[in-house]
């Protein structure tokens, strides 16, 4: 029996589990897995009457002799508990607790099968249960794997349906629900089989679900127009607000936070498109996606350091090409490598993205979104304990001793972009993280709408709110004023000259 239950391990594994979607999606080999999981049952009827413990890498093997009310729990990693309250006399139980058979048994019945399933798929151990008496009422406990899907079904495995060929039918059980229903639901029956559990993707009624698609996609285009607004006004004033080095480095920031949020939004309505196109489109896109939207927190996190820098060492001089190297090897290089380290880490377990219905990092196999969750955090946590550390230094001695004469301005635009951005892109991805495992409407409209502001207050904070950067505007759109009425009153003749004076001083000015 330890042999047999170890070969049911190996071809039950993951990487055997494209094979048996191959055979219970063929019509000439679709009842295989239920063969299988009879001749399971079959065997487990025909064991000799003593106790059993056998336990292998993916199943555990129990039998034993027991009279009511009886309640234990079962598996290699006590994963389903059972209960059984009242039995007739003395009572064999054989129990059967596997997570190979997860990979083996299909998500089928009579409304739908593996090619339409919708992300339905077993969310807790196959149990299979077998007595030597009947038993009327039998209660299951399933810990729960995939925390992120919803809809549970009690199903047991009913070898006639669908023409013999076998499926999950849910008759004579009942769900029970518990006070932590994230973490183990209860199922109760009147007969014993072989018992799993089936979850769905958390989902939205249909017409929520539209009402969210407008949002996030008019969200998401109003950020796009932000940031392409954010680099127009960059280019047009690019000269004219980059005359010292704080200055300089400051621009470049923003420049590059903005570009590596449009990318990512890019990527993120791509995304969106290709989610049902097959796990290379989409593996691409949360790629980029989940590049870029790191990108965006580390030049957050340069511009903190150029903000700590600037103020601590007032007198130190870092050249400008140094500065550049170490911004875009940070800015980009780092997360570059965090990036790549994902894809190769969860290559091997196909777990690099979520699967069935979002293009974005896995949580639940692989745990790969750690990979942006935890840079994230921590860029924000450095940015606030930096803005701590600034606010001291400056209320102990004062703006003007900690800074050169021609970077206070940039370092407190810095300052506040730094002060109102961090938490403000922090709290969005916080409820964007929220979304993947709540089906609460309210989170999903707050994370859309969040995710539009990002651009705006990129465009705001960084840009327009800056008064260096609204002089330069008007100095710009004066000089084509200036510009237009010259050549206006060259055509007119000496009629128009005698305004030329006010121009000359207003340009002046203006420069």
């Amino acid at each position: 029996m330890t042999d047999f239950l170890k070969t049911t391990d190996v071809i039950g594994s993951d990487n055997a589990q494209e094979t048996w979607v191959l055979l219970n999606n063929n019509s000439t080999t679709m009842n295989t897995s239920s063969e299988l999981l009879n001749s399971t049952e079959h065997i487990a009827r025909r064991l000799p009457d003593e106790n059993l413990w056998i336990t292998t890498n993916f199943t555990s093997l129990n039998k034993t002799s027991i009279t009511a009310p009886f309640s234990a729990t079962f598996g290699k990693n006590l994963t389903t508990q059972i209960k059984i309250p009242v039995t007739s006399a003395q009572t064999s139980l054989t129990v059967i607790i596997s997570s190979a058979l997860n990979n083996i048994l299909p998500v089928r019945n009579l409304t739908y099968n593996d090619s339409s399933q919708g992300g339905t798929r077993i969310n807790g151990d196959v149990a299979l249960i077998e007595t030597n008496t009947t038993i009327n009422n039998i209660s299951l406990s399933f810990d729960i794997k995939n925390k992120t899907l919803g809809k549970p079904q009690c199903v047991f495995w009913n070898f006639s349906l669908l023409n013999g060929v076998g499926g999950w039918d849910s008759t004579g059980c009942q769900l029970k629900t518990l006070g932590n229903e994230s973490e183990r639901y209860t199922c109760e029956c009147n007969h014993t089989t072989s018992f799993s559990i089936l979850m769905s993707p958390f989902s939205l009624d249909k017409g929520l679900a539209i009402i969210l698609d407008y949002i996030t996609y008019i969200g998401v285009a109003i950020s796009l127009g932000c940031l392409v607004l954010c680099l127009i006004i960059e280019i047009i004033i690019w000269k004219s607000v980059t005359r010292n080095d704080t200055s300089y480095m400051r621009h470049v920031s923003i420049v590059n936070i903005a570009v590596s949020l449009l990318i990512a939004d890019i990527c993120f309505i791509i995304g969106a498109a290709v989610v049902k196109q097959g796990e290379g489109p989409c593996s691409t896109a949360t790629f980029f996606m989940h590049f870029f939207y790191l990108a965006l927190f580390f030049w957050m996190l340069l511009s903190a350091l150029l903000l700590l820098y600037r103020t601590l060492m007032v007198f130190s001089r870092m050249t400008r090409g140094a500065m550049m190297a170490i911004a875009f090897t940070v800015g980009y290089g780092a997360p570059l490598i965090i990036a790549v380290i994902t894809v190769a880490s969860t290559a091997g377990r196909k777990g690099y993205i979520q699967k069935d219905y979002n293009c974005w990092l896995n949580w639940n196999e692989t745990k790969a979104l750690l990979a942006f969750v935890i840079p994230v955090l921590t860029i924000v946590a450095i940015n606030l304990l930096v803005l701590i550390v600034v606010l001291c230094k400056m209320l102990r001695r004062g703006v003007n001793a900690t800074t050169q004469p021609d970077e206070k301005h940039p370092l407190l635009v810095i300052a506040r972009c730094v002060a109102i951005l961090t938490p403000l892109f922090g709290l969005t991805w916080g409820f964007g993280i929220g979304t993947m495992v709540s089906p609460n409407f309210g989170v999903h409209v707050v994370f859309a709408f969040l995710n539009s502001l990002q651009g705006f207050f990129i465009l705001l904070f960084g840009t327009l709110l800056d008064s260096k950067v609204r002089e330069a505007l008007a100095g710009t759109f004066s000089l084509r004023n200036l510009s237009s009425s010259r050549t206006r009153s060259t055509s007119a003749g000496p009629s128009s000259s005698s305004g030329f004076p006010f121009f000359q001083r207003l340009q002046q000015r203006s420069t």
